[in-house]
């Protein structure tokens, strides 16, 4: 491709008791005649760590090194300053991340590029499961996948496929395992990679997943090395408990047409599932509350019919209530064990989906974790599922860690109603509650999680620690938990020389893979504990995890791999960094300051600058450097502006509606404040156009508290509270003061009103030639002191009065010269966006100033809450 060819790409797994080391090489030649950039870009479980990369161009080798990631920083901004490219990791799918490098290669030169990744593999459904993502992108002279695995308890069972995978290359796909010991490997020939037999596309291009199982005959597996052990913790056979799982749904506007339909298919199906020891019910939030039954029921044939007719008839209604939602949810639980209403032996559970932010009754976020932990007091888990991208994910993730759960995000596709069946699936078969493995104290040090809520069948609890001797070679684990019928508690013995008559294959182990695999739990459960964490807990949890990243050379949000490229080619300097999805609430937590946040965004997910002409790097820099003052505003055809101060930038889109349309722009219920427009078109519609022009000819601001109501036209205002109705026209010239309101209209040009108890507004008049044959005068509005309104104020533009922070990557020209592209990372969205300019008249109608911003397409879907649709609202007032 482009004169670069791929002749080998090799992935290599070994995998040592569920824990994977993953290589992947690529080779690659440049046939052309000059210089050519050569990409390395692969995809990985977002759950692995990078541990190695390294580059060999020419026989040399340039090694990537992992460094604390402020010291990484530094080197990639000097490297950016002088317009190098840099490599990065970013989220890239629902499973994986992308890492990208480059670097420029001589004609008829080789490079190797050799990427190296770590993961525990989880089990879910009685499997454990291995993901590769494969893609070359082109026909590879040589492809090849090998997988190795050993399990010194034996595996059971073993199966390959790939989402590619035609019945041609079926056949490719090599597999055995007998006890210990599995192999599977791929390598298709150069014709089985064609789309067709004359084609050069490649077939392949998917997921190759492997799943496997291991023998159990006893409930669990103690493995001993080098000073190191791993318990593993599943057992089988036992009897199902009974579960009482409270359903809390959101059923606010934003949820209206697909998200809904998708929810009422995925609880229909739920209730199919549901087994008729089980206790339920269902909790339906929109402004207000409203539960299906008072109490928890048993799960009856009678009931679940009756359940199936009320949730065939949820539909959405209302603003975003979910701490009285949470909270009904919560109170009915506690509730149900108070009174003994549900069996003393079962598993209880609330399962809760929002697709946007608390807006009504309280909905600061801080207050209600505080609230729901303080309810919960542990005695179950929440599991917080995020339907699309409007949510505050680490807000959901917080909340669920802090309670014995955790989030999931589910993503508003197709397949919306199987991911919210899936994770119930996954939760569905509680088996014991309350599991607490114990070992000594006085011979275990640094020990990763070792108590838990719930073990669902088909899953699996991992344990790790190191001895405080690094000789003692056997350990004794008490192990304890709550079962359907009894107690479970039994004692559990192991020794070295057992771990070792297991592990004689060495071929199949990679180092001290104990060890290893305890540095890798350790960070992960390090990393969500400090989610949750403040002050000097928060200070310390990263310390512990930045050591140990260092240590064992784990690519995690702490620390980043800089790739030290050679100085004939480019003199370039690359970083990969750690994506996840709570790096939001790291930024809110950690780095309050917005210039410290400006900085930690731009370190957040490291762009790769795609090789530009110098003209156009200095016009982006240029585009950087020249920000005026501005205002949350809107204005023209209609144009919304949000400023991110914190960024020194800004991001804009418009709303494509139909005129006649009124539009919820500000809606603040601490305050009493609303701002609605409604939307009016040219004078006759242009046939020839898909998208007809619509501007804002009328705005209805109230003021609940002052009993005010403005209606501002292109041709009057009309100021209307308890005292009466005034009457003005844009020919006068006036300052109007009542109480705790000044209202100033400057003739033909603006009006400004200021209150008391909130924010300030600016609203333009735009006149054009009476005769003109298409367009009429419109209005803009803009926003000052929003400050002064509350934490719960919401709209179309009320929303963005809360800070916001995105990351922009791989800048590159895009249709227009003058506008580049670029990929934007907001609210955990990928967005593909244009640098553009929109127009500031809130000074003078007829001189503008232009306002450099960054464009987001589609109504600005995935930048706005839900979708514009649901801040259609019936009138003005």
């Amino acid at each position: 491709v482009n004169g670069i060819e791929i002749y080998s790409m090799k992935i290599d797994s070994k995998v040592t008791s569920r824990f994977a080391h993953n290589v992947i090489t690529s080779r690659a030649v440049n046939r052309g005649n000059a210089h050519k950039e050569v990409f390395f870009d692969v995809d990985l479980p977002k759950s692995a760590f990078i541990t190695n990369f390294s580059m060999t161009i020419d026989g040399v080798t340039y090694p990537g090194i992992i460094k604390e990631k402020e010291v990484a920083k530094k080197q990639y901004e000097k490297a950016v300053s002088k317009g190098h490219t840099a490599g990065l990791v970013k989220a890239s799918g629902r499973k994986t991340e992308k890492f990208t490098v480059s670097v420029n290669v001589a004609a008829a030169s080789k490079v190797t590029f050799e990427l190296t990744y770590e993961e525990l593999l989880k089990r879910q459904f009685g499997k454990y499961e291995m993901f590769i993502k494969v893609k070359p992108k082109q026909l590879v002279r040589d492809f090849e996948i090998e997988v190795n695995i050993f399990e010194p308890q034996g595996i059971t069972d073993l199966e390959a496929e790939g989402t590619f995978i035609t019945n041609e290359l079926q056949n490719t796909i090599k597999k055995t395992f007998s006890d210990k010991k599995g192999h599977i490997s791929f390598r298709p020939t150069l014709n089985q990679q064609r789309t067709c037999a004359n084609c050069s596309q490649s077939v392949l291009d998917g997921d190759f997943t492997v799943r496997y199982d291991v023998k159990r005959t006893t409930p669990d597996n103690l493995q001993i090395v080098n000073g190191y052990f791993v318990h593993f913790f599943a057992p089988t056979n036992l009897p199902k408990l009974p579960k009482n799982v409270v359903f809390v749904i959101d059923i606010s506007g934003s949820m209206h047409g697909k998200a809904i339909e998708q929810t009422r298919e995925a609880l229909l199906k739920i209730l199919d599932d549901i087994k008729e020891d089980d206790f339920f019910n269902f909790i339906l939030f929109g402004s207000n509350v409203e539960t299906w039954k008072d109490t928890l029921i048993k799960a009856t044939p009678e009931n679940l019919d009756e359940a199936r007719k009320f949730v065939r008839g949820i539909d959405t209604a209302g603003l975003t209530n979910l701490h009285g939602g949470l909270m009904r949810g919560i109170e009915m639980l506690n509730a149900a064990h108070e009174g003994h209403l549900v069996p003393k032996r079962s598993a209880s559970i609330i399962i809760m989906l929002t697709d946007g932010q608390p807006n009504v009754g309280i909905s600061n976020t801080e207050e209600i974790e505080a609230h729901v932990k303080k309810a919960i007091e542990g005695r179950y888990p929440l599991y917080n599922l995020g339907f699309g991208y409007g949510v505050s994910y680490s807000f959901l993730e917080k909340m669920a860690l802090e309670n014995k759960g955790l989030a999931r995000r589910i993503y508003p596709d197709s397949d919306a109603a199987l991911q919210l069946q899936g994770f119930y699936d996954e939760v569905s078969n509680p088996m014991l509650t309350d599991v607490e493995l114990s070992y000594p104290e006085n011979e275990i040090s640094d020990l990763t999680k070792n108590s838990f809520k719930h073990f669902y069948d088909g899953s699996e609890i991992v344990v790790a620690g190191r001895f405080i001797d690094n000789n003692q070679n056997s350990l004794t684990v008490d192990v304890r938990g709550e079962g359907a019928n009894d107690v479970l508690s039994y004692t559990t013995q192991q020794d070295d020389e057992q771990t070792a008559k297991a592990f004689q294959e060495q071929e199949y182990i990679f180092g001290d893979y104990i060890e290893r695999l305890w540095a890798y739990l350790t960070i992960e459960q390090l990393l969500e504990k400090r989610i949750a964490a403040t002050g000097e807990e928060k200070d310390n949890l990263t310390a512990e995890v930045l050591d140990l990243s260092l240590k064992y050379k784990f690519v995690t949000p702490l620390t980043s791999m800089v790739v030290t490229k050679p100085e004939d080619y480019d003199n370039q300097d690359g970083i990969a960094d750690k994506p996840i999805e709570v790096l939001n609430m790291y930024l809110n937590n950690v780095f309050s300051k917005p210039r410290t946040c400006m900085v930690y965004a731009k370190l957040l997910l490291i762009v790769r600058l795609i090789s530009m002409k110098p003209s156009f790097t200095s016009q982006v820099h240029h585009l950087h450097m020249s920000q005026p003052t501005w205002y949350t505003s809107v204005d023209g055809d209609p144009h919304f502006i949000i400023p991110v101060p914190q960024k020194d930038d800004a991001v804009c889109f418009n709303i494509n509606e139909n005129p006649g349309a009124v539009l919820n722009l500000i809606n603040d219920p601490v305050t009493g404040i609303t701002v609605n427009g409604e939307l009016i078109g040219d004078k006759r519609p242009n046939i020839d156009a898909k998208i007809q022009n619509t501007y804002f000819g009328k705005f209805g601001i109230a003021n609940k508290q002052l009993d005010l109501k403005l209606t501002v036209t292109t041709e009057k205002i009309t100021v209307q509270n308890s005292k009466g109705k005034t009457g003005f026209t844009w020919l006068d010239s006036v300052t109007l003061q009542q109480e705790g309101l000044t209202l100033i209209i400057n003739r033909k040009k603006n009006l400004v009103l200021k209150m008391d108890s909130g924010g300030s507004f600016v609203i333009v008049l735009h006149q054009v030639w009476k005769k003109h044959p298409l367009h009429q005068d419109f209005l803009g509005l803009y926003t000052l002191e929003s400050d002064k309104l509350s934490e719960q104020t919401h709209g179309l533009l009320g929303q963005f009065f809360h800070p916001i922070n995105f990351t922009i990557l791989e800048i590159h020209p895009g249709s227009d010269p003058k506008k580049p592209d670029a990929t934007m990372i907001v609210k955990n969205n990928e967005l593909t966006v244009t640098r553009g300019w929109q127009k500031d008249f809130r000074r003078d109608p007829e001189h503008s100033v232009d306002i450099p911003c960054w464009f987001v397409h589609n109504n600005g879907a995935g930048l706005i809450d839900g979708v514009h649709t649901d801040y259609i609202v019936s009138s003005l007032f």
